[in-house]
């Protein structure tokens, strides 16, 4: 399984989380692989897997999540021919294709229950049944398996075998998201510029302008490094200048003035159900912890008119026309916070 993504990382909440699995990799014994959405679960898998005796063996890869429940059991276990409509001939299921390697389920928290008691069975006892067939057969596979689930509190309520649980978690190894992980988002913001920059064929990597670099360190990333580097990639390939510092960033490809329009009856009922928390102009900041009403508001100020800037190449009219400003009223502005005059495209 090739990847263009590397363990990328110096936070010792990464670094400690690699080095479980590491230490895990030799072992036979399952382990369970937690984490949010784009922190790298399948990277750790591949780790597991070729860092164990079983590197020269097959990693089979099944995302739980990606079939119908009524496909789920002959995608794993397999099926004899004729053993349900549509079954023509008999097919290996993934456990047999990953014998003597390592089987990878990712989503594993969407499993049916029927289909976590024949895995249950195939995990204790290393047998696994094709579904029309009577005849066990015999495998040697490694589990490695993936959540973003919180599987005890499923167990607890019982949507999730208690027993298969107790199986799965000889080691469990809890990614951390990328929010927590002290000076990565930096590291890795460099290591995917400077890669679109070669894709791109640049002369040299200019770097991101100090706002932006502000920007993505203050940015919440709910999705993690994938999100990361598609917000870094996606504003290198739009900057037209390799010479200059990427001056403007895009969290949200969807964010445009010309988005669809939505009645105003539907935006009502949305925001009800969501609440007033829901809403993007919500602030992140915990408000009893803001002691200099002024030093807020200014520090915002600056961010809007960062960000604006940067949106519109340093093109100071069109900057004031975005913000409903006069052009004397944003160079107010930007001699008030001190913000580089660079790029004056007037």
């Amino acid at each position: 399984m090739d990847r263009e993504n590397q363990f990328i990382g110096q936070s010792s909440a990464f670094l400690d989380a690699v080095e479980r699995a590491s230490r895990a990799a030799p072992m036979r014994r399952p382990v369970l692989v937690i984490g949010e959405r784009g922190t790298g679960k399948e990277l750790i898998a591949e780790r597991l897997h070729r860092l164990s005796t079983r590197w020269d063996e097959p990693l089979v890869i099944m995302n739980c999540a990606a079939l119908p429940e009524t496909l789920i059991e002959a995608e794993l276990f397999g099926h004899e021919a004729g053993a349900f409509t549509g079954a023509t001939r008999a097919r290996a299921g993934r456990f047999e294709e990953a014998d003597k390697g390592t089987l990878f389920l990712d989503e594993l928290g969407t499993l049916s229950m029927a289909a976590q008691e024949r895995l249950l069975r195939a995990v204790e006892y290393g047998e696994v049944t094709r579904i029309g067939s009577s005849r066990p057969i015999r495998v040697d596979v490694r589990i490695v398996a993936a959540t973003n689930d919180d599987l005890p509190a499923l167990a607890e309520r019982g949507q999730f075998r208690a027993d298969l649980l107790d199986r799965l978690s000889f080691e469990v190894i809890t990614l951390p998201p990328l929010r927590v992980r002290e000076g990565d988002v930096e590291v890795l913001a460099e290591h995917f510029g400077r890669r679109m920059a070669a894709e791109l064929h640049w002369e040299g990597w200019p770097g991101f302008a100090d706002h932006v670099a502000r920007q993505l360190e203050e940015h919440s990333w709910p999705g993690n490094v994938r999100e990361l580097r598609n917000v870094v990639e996606r504003a290198v390939y739009r900057w037209d200048s390799w010479r200059d510092p990427i001056g403007h960033v895009q969290f949200d490809p969807f964010d445009s003035p010309w988005k669809p329009y939505e009645p105003a009856t539907r935006r009502a009922e949305r925001g009800a159900g969501q609440g007033t928390s829901g809403s993007p102009a919500a602030p992140t900041q915990d408000l009893d912890a803001i002691d200099d009403l002024r030093a807020e508001v200014e520090a915002h100020e600056r961010r809007i008119v960062e960000h604006a800037l940067g949106r519109h190449r340093w093109n100071q009219r069109q900057t004031a026309r975005a913000l409903g400003l006069t052009y004397d009223q944003l160079r107010h502005c930007i001699r008030k916070h001190g913000l580089a005059e660079r790029n004056d495209a007037d």
